[in-house]
């Protein structure tokens, strides 16, 4: 059986908006959205299996029923777990797949990808990257070129007033403008048959009768564009030649002064300072495209997105190869823009102060629909504690209530029919009828009292809705096994002025490094991209032979556990190689022997991958957020001593961000945390709640001071950043951060 890749089926109710309107609302509104995944296709000669229910035959539902709400020029911040489909819903809205998202909408978005581009039949980047390649010559777009082409509605423009000048211009053939004009067009009718159609096939009843009315009248007119398009040049008269000539200047004249308005905005200068925002230098601007790296890569087409002027602009994880001054300028760009532009963004991001910064309201994907708060997601988290409190009083108290009132009701019933008092009786069945009718919820919409003859949903109700706690919505949970027993004290590992480079020509890496880590120590590295960081860890963890000055000591009985920021990337490649490869078999082949099957289902299930997940799903068909559990597995099947973890966040959900930094709370060994992630350096580093959110119970145990063990191991807490070589001490995450505050506000300002 061949298949093809996964299609995405999105059905909603009647939609109010009309397809071929030439100035959509830029608000969305659409009811009972369902969106399903079909992950292949049979093949044609495949005989089909028996139907099914159309709803079941869909593929597997992620969205049912929901409705989907965007408010013109409001950041949303989209949350859910890993795997329940956010990117895909993004997908869907950006690919116009769902009914009532018009067609004329601009919509610009930034997928989630991996860096490198190993199926190019199916990654929007390596088309990207087929395309730049082919232009001037095979010599390929400049990172700055490449940029500024991509505002598609500006591109457009700017290419039919060259078409349109070049036919004008041409005094040898005086029907080019003719040709010309017809073609353009042409290419509007087809674009609009395009949409004649998809809307016909969206209506029924009366609406459906007047959109197959236009899609023959636009049919017509494209069978009359064609015939004048083959037309032979010869049988062109003179009154033909004239008219479609005066249309292509008058054409030319609409379409510049378009442009000119357009060009307001220098499209260069503000390439150049998205560019160099995100973190490219000035020299870098001319370099090919196709040159870069992965992470490289994906900041150009987050330029290429922020340059322009979308109806919607999604964001889809925009942090992940982002250091933190690209975080924090990317942060303040967007707050720009929202008070600037009426631009609705959509933002998926694990970085939790990232969305607190950016997103005005939340969409919940959850339990297959979605919901809304008003607020970020600091005060989304403190109001969902607030009514889970609220309601589980209440459900509390009325249980309490229902458990006494059944009490008497028995009593009473047992004393009627004891005695013949048909009173007792009456009343027995009055108070039942009040456990029936009237226990539930006690207020109203409002939250005033309810009334029944106010507040009763419809005639059709014969009792109130039941009281529902909200239940937390937090990733699978993590356990991190403990470190073994050293036997004899001393320091895990020591780094005595250590100065690193690659080659003796080559600048130096890393200068004068002192670092002492010992048994329950948390330390934090942070820095921007290319300081070293890595380079750092692999010296650290044996990865790399030192070639310098220095001196690196570890304890005889230290064990580390080293996650790499490529260990994802690897992993993918060993699925792609052997995609019969499973979670279990990896970690069984990793022990060589040294756990059995038991042990490692045990390990894999701590680390949120259990049962047929770890030993029947693909290590190619995994998500990002299961590949990270992975390696994690893989760190820690023998545990180590030390842990090293190098931006570890990357594929995870705050969610799920959140669950390991509660499980690395509780971890009794070193830890060792390079990353651009700030809840997650001040979380398990400084031991600190999140200054913004409420997190889970488990940090209340991290500061030593609250810790009534006084066996415990003393804890040293210490955040670094690496800088020109050298570890600079913080008194926190909060200095490095306004440190490059101060930075961006001058990068933006100038």
């Amino acid at each position: 059986m061949t298949e093809s890749g996964p299609s995405i089926l999105a059905t909603c109710k009647q939609t109010r908006f009309h397809l071929l309107d030439d100035r959509p609302s830029r608000e969305v509104d659409i009811q009972g959205l369902t969106i399903a995944v079909r992950s292949s296709q049979p093949s044609t000669s495949e005989k089909p299996k028996a139907a099914k229910s159309k709803s079941k035959s869909d593929g597997l539902e992620l969205v049912s029923n929901a409705d989907l709400r965007l408010k013109a020029g409001v950041h949303y911040g989209l949350i859910g777990r890993n795997g329940t489909g956010k990117s895909t819903i993004l997908k869907a809205m950006a690919e116009k797949l769902i009914p009532g998202i018009s067609y004329t909408t601009r919509i610009a978005i930034l997928q989630q990808t991996d860096a490198e581009i190993e199926d190019e039949d199916d990654n929007s980047l390596a088309e990207s990257l087929r395309e730049a390649a082919s232009v001037s010559g095979g010599k390929g777009r400049s990172v700055l070129e490449q940029v500024m082409a991509s505002d598609d509605l500006r591109n457009d423009i700017k290419r039919k007033i060259e078409v349109l000048s070049r036919s004008l211009e041409n005094e040898d053939d005086s029907l080019a403008p003719v040709l010309t004009i017809r073609k353009l067009r042409h290419e509007e009718l087809e674009k609009q048959l395009f949409l004649a159609q998809k809307n016909a096939s969206l209506r029924s009843g009366a609406r459906g009768l007047q959109a197959r009315k236009e899609l023959k009248s636009v049919e017509t007119k494209v069978a009359v564009s064609r015939g004048l398009l083959n037309e032979d040049k010869d049988s062109i008269n003179a009154e033909s030649i004239t008219a479609d000539t005066q249309a292509a200047v008058d054409l030319l004249e609409e379409l510049q002064s378009q442009y000119e308005t357009m060009k307001v905005v220098d499209i260069e200068q503000q390439a150049r300072k998205v560019l160099l925002g995100l973190g490219f230098k000035e020299e870098g601007l001319s370099k090919p495209f196709v040159t870069l790296s992965g992470g490289w890569r994906m900041r150009c087409m987050l330029a290429g997105i922020l340059i322009q002027n979308p109806d919607i602009m999604i964001l889809d994880e925009p942090t992940n190869f982002l250091d933190l001054l690209g975080v924090i300028w990317l942060e303040n760009y967007l707050k720009q823009m929202r008070e600037t532009s009426d631009t609705t963004l959509v933002l998926v991001s694990h970085d939790r102060a990232f969305i607190n910064a950016i997103c005005e309201e939340l969409v919940i994907l959850r339990d297959q629909t979605l919901s809304y708060f008003k607020g970020n997601l600091a005060a989304y988290e403190e109001n969902f504690e607030y009514q889970k409190l609220y309601w589980g009083r209440m459900r509390e108290a009325q249980e309490k209530q229902i458990a006494h009132m059944e009490a008497t009701i028995r009593e009473t019933t047992k004393m009627g029919k004891k005695t013949g008092d048909e009173n007792k009786l009456r009343m027995a069945k009055s108070r039942q009828k009040k456990i029936d009718d009237r226990m539930g919820v006690q207020v109203s919409a409002n939250g005033g009292r309810f009334k029944l003859n106010r507040d009763m949903v419809g005639w059709h109700e014969n009792s109130r809705a039941e009281i529902e706690v909200p239940k937390d919505e937090k990733g699978a949970s993590m356990f991190i096994p403990n470190a073994p027993d050293l036997r004899f004290p001393g320091p895990l590992i020591s780094l005595e002025n250590i100065t690193f480079r690659y080659k003796r020509t080559a600048p130096v890496v890393l200068s004068d490094i002192n670092l002492t880590i010992h048994l329950g120590d948390r330390v934090g590295i942070m820095g921007l991209n290319g300081s070293g960081k890595s380079t750092l860890l692999q010296l650290l963890t044996g990865e790399m032979e030192k070639a310098g000055v220095g001196k690196v000591t570890r304890h005889p009985r230290l064990k580390i556990g080293y996650y790499a920021q490529n260990s994802v990337g690897g992993l993918q490649k060993e699925g792609r190689a052997n995609q019969e490869q499973t979670a279990l078999s990896t970690i069984m082949r990793e022990a060589d022997g040294q756990l059995n099957e038991g042990d490692a289902r045990a390990l894999l299930g701590a680390l949120g991958l259990p049962g047929r997940i770890a030993s029947d799903v693909p290590v190619f068909r995994l998500s990002g957020g299961q590949l990270v559990r992975l390696a994690m597995a893989k760190v820690l099947w023998n545990p180590p001593h030390l842990l090293v973890l190098d931006e570890i966040t990357t594929h995870l959900d705050f969610h799920t961000v959140t669950a390991l930094a509660s499980a690395l709370s509780t971890f009794n060994g070193a830890i060792l945390v390079v990353s651009h992630d700030r809840f997650l350096v001040r979380s398990v580093v400084e031991g600190k709640r999140d200054g913004d959110a409420r997190l889970n119970e488990d940090f209340e145990a991290e500061d030593d001071e609250q810790s009534d063990d006084d066996t415990q191991i003393p804890r040293r807490r210490t955040v670094f950043i690496l800088k020109a070589g050298k570890l600079v001490e913080q008194t926190g995450v909060e200095q490095f951060e306004k440190s490059l505050e101060k930075r961006v506000k001058k990068m933006l300002s100038g």
